[in-house]
């Protein structure tokens, strides 16, 4: 998990949020109130909210564009479940929240990593039976 994950404050620009969702690793912009996990903002939020809405991206904040997050997972779930979780909902980064608070974030590559060093080694099948 990444702890203190990036996150916008709520009062931030659309377009700062546009700025970031420029790099190509960035597909989704997490907004918060405070501590608070508010939504996230996407290219496509950006398009509607803002682009297709009229409105100017300097001076629209993150929080009237935000949309909700449709999945989060609590601090204590165990890897091997929330990496089923993030491969039926085909999600690559899930935010971990404890009671609506944004506390990290779990990326699926990570998970799979992490559960690939924790399975013991295969055996040899020449060495089992020589």
């Amino acid at each position: 998990m990444v702890s203190d994950p990036k996150a916008l404050p709520a009062s931030a620009s659309a377009q700062t949020a546009a700025e970031l969702l420029t790099r190509p690793e960035v597909r989704a912009v997490l907004v918060v109130d405070g501590e608070q996990l508010l939504g996230a903002v996407t290219c496509d939020a950006l398009v509607e909210g803002v682009v297709a809405a009229g409105r100017d991206p300097r001076t629209t904040e993150v929080r009237d564009v935000a949309v909700p997050v449709p999945v989060t997972v609590p601090p204590e779930m165990q890897v091997d479940e929330a990496y089923r979780l993030m491969e039926d909902e085909d999600l690559e980064r899930v935010p971990v929240t404890e009671s609506g608070r944004l506390v990290g974030v779990l990326s699926r590559s990570a998970l799979t990593r992490r559960l690939a060093e924790d399975e013991p080694p295969a055996a040899d099948p020449e060495l089992a039976g020589g």
